[in-house]
Parts: C-alpha cells; structure tokens; sequence
C-alpha cells in the first residue's frame, strides 16, 4: 500500500506543485467520464479507461471499475510517496467514489530486465463487473492488473462474432475471457490454456457466472510449449484461436524464459500446426517495442487489425496500448 506524506509536511513549492496537478487530472478526468459514462451504460460496458498519462507531467493511469477507481502512477526514480495518494483523494473526490473504492497502483513505464509485477495484498476479494451481456470477475486490490484487459473488448466482440460452429483455442488464456465471448458465440469446443492455477481457477469462475458448461469448454494449467507439443501428438485441431502472450516470462520450474521477441516465431509456427486449412488466429502483444516477423509463417494473410481493436477509450497520442494481427491459415 503506497503511504502518503501529509500535504503540510512537504515544502511549500513540491505541495503546491501537487495540488495543481491534482486540480488538473481530476478535471480532465471529470471531463473524460461525463463524455463516457452515458454511452457506455446503453452498452452495459463498465469497465473503462479515463485516463492516461495525456498531460505529460502527470504520469497516471485512471480506470472505471462499476463504481471503483485504479489509478496507477508510472513511476521512476524521480518518484515521491505522496504523489499519487494526492491524486487519487483529486480524483475520487471528483467522481464521490468513497475511499474504500480507490485503489492505488505503481506501474513501471516500459521494460524493466523482465520483472513481474508482485502481489499486492492477499484479500482475495473480487467484484463482478459487467461486458455488453457478459458478466467477469475482477481483483481491484491484490493486483496490478485486476483480471480483465478492457482494451481488448472489440477483439473479444471479433472473437464472439467469428466462433459459431468451431473449435476455439485460447492460449494464454489469463482468466478466460476470450474464451467466455467464443461460447457465448457458439463455438463447439474450447480449450483455455495457462500456466498459473491462480488464472486457470479464476476462468473457471468466470465460466460459471456466466453459465458456460464445462463439458465442452476444457481448462488445461499448462505451459504454452508444453501443451502444443502434446495437442500437436495427439492431433488436435482448431478453427479460431487467440494467442496473447506476455512480452517476458520466466518461471522457476523452467530453465527457459519467453521473450517475445525472440520467440513469437516458434510460438506462431506450433500454433499454425494445430490450425485446420482456412482457420483464423487473433494474435497480439502489449510490447510498446514489437517488430513482427510473421513473413515465414506460411500462411494465406497476416494483416495488422490494430486500428479496430483498440476500443476509443484506450486510443492515444503518446502510446498505443496493444498491437493486433489477423492471421489466416
């Protein structure tokens, strides 16, 4: 939990400084939501980005969540603990979100050796928030990142519209919500694959909320290599499939890590294996460096879909949140 430094225990410029920057993002911020809100309520979206870092001195990230507030601070050596606590009373206080409803993150702008984000805390308390007529589960307390990548809801809208009649692949899968919209789309089977149980649990549950049967929606706690190595043995094969990897990985029971980078060829390569003729592959990475290599993968189309997968609250001038291929086998 970041603690903040009473306002009149600061020099008189640094508070200062932070109080009009405070004023600053929570107009912006006000702004933001008042344009949003209304929209987003006829679509039953209420998860949505207010906020990130558009004034460049104020290095933040500000999301709805159905009533709480994340805000994250980019930070760097030059960062202070009471900085973002002050935003965060700014913009709460904007909103009337109570307190118990912001929840105060640091996040690292750009790569940093390949670190993981910790746990924060270990409440395990989640509230449900609602996706068009899909309902997830989400973790604004424990972590970083809460459980649900709002940025990708037009892809999952994509993903929904493409599944009728095929067999889904969702590698990667984190808490399955790629995996929620294929079902709701009528896709025959799908497989959701993630090395972490903790994410494997928590698709789980969010299949259950929103009535998908387990019998033809398979969870498998796996390593990505590891499972296309057996689906490819047993020959397993699908029509659709979304690949969304980490930009870096590494895990304790490996001696090899994933770079993405390095390694999206090979990755795409054992995926296009398991792919039947004719079949589609959403692939797409958050890496702000990307420089795809997908000449060799042959396949009929790679074409960037970028443009259309970043939903408007996520479009911006200093950054561009993921990047997004449409590839057919």
């Amino acid at each position: 939990m970041i603690r903040s430094e009473p306002m009149e225990m600061m020099n008189t410029a640094r508070a200062d400084k932070y109080r009009r920057q405070a004023e600053m993002l929570a107009n912006k911020v006000m702004k933001r939501y008042r344009q949003l809100r209304r929209r987003f309520a006829r679509q039953n979206i209420e998860v949505f980005r207010l906020y990130d870092w558009d004034i460049p001195e104020i290095r933040a990230v500000v999301d709805w969540y159905a009533g709480h507030l994340v805000i994250g601070e980019y930070t760097r050596n030059q960062s202070t603990s009471e900085w973002l606590p002050i935003m965060g009373a700014a913009v709460a206080g904007v909103l009337e979100v109570p307190p118990e409803k912001l929840h105060l993150k640091e996040r690292r702008a750009g790569f940093q050796g390949g670190r993981r984000y910790r746990r924060l805390d270990f409440t395990d308390r989640k509230i449900i928030v609602a996706e068009r007529d899909l309902r997830f589960y989400v973790n604004p307390y424990d972590y970083v990142d809460t459980g649900l990548f709002s940025d990708h809801r037009n892809t999952r809208q994509m993903v929904r519209e493409a599944a009728a009649g095929k067999d889904f692949l969702n590698l990667y899968c984190y808490t399955g919500t790629f995996t929620c919209y294929a079902a709701k789309g009528g896709a025959r089977t799908t497989v959701s694959v993630d090395r972490a149980e903790t994410a494997v649990n928590w698709a789980r549950r969010n299949f259950d909320l929103n009535g998908i049967s387990r019998a033809d929606n398979t969870l498998v706690h796996a390593h990505t290599f590891d499972f296309l190595k057996r689906a490819g043995a047993r020959h397993q094969r699908f029509d659709l499939a979304v690949v969304d990897p980490p930009s870096y990985s590494t895990t304790r029971d490996r001696d090899s890590d994933f770079d993405i980078l390095r390694d999206h060829p090979a990755l795409l390569t054992a995926v296009m294996a398991l792919m039947r003729k004719g079949a589609t592959v959403f692939f797409s990475t958050n890496h702000q460096g990307f420089i795809p290599r997908l000449d060799k993968l042959g396949v009929s189309e790679a074409a960037e879909i970028t443009a259309a997968t970043i939903p408007e609250d996520y479009r911006s001038k200093r950054k561009t949140i993921h990047r997004c291929w449409k590839i057919r086998v």
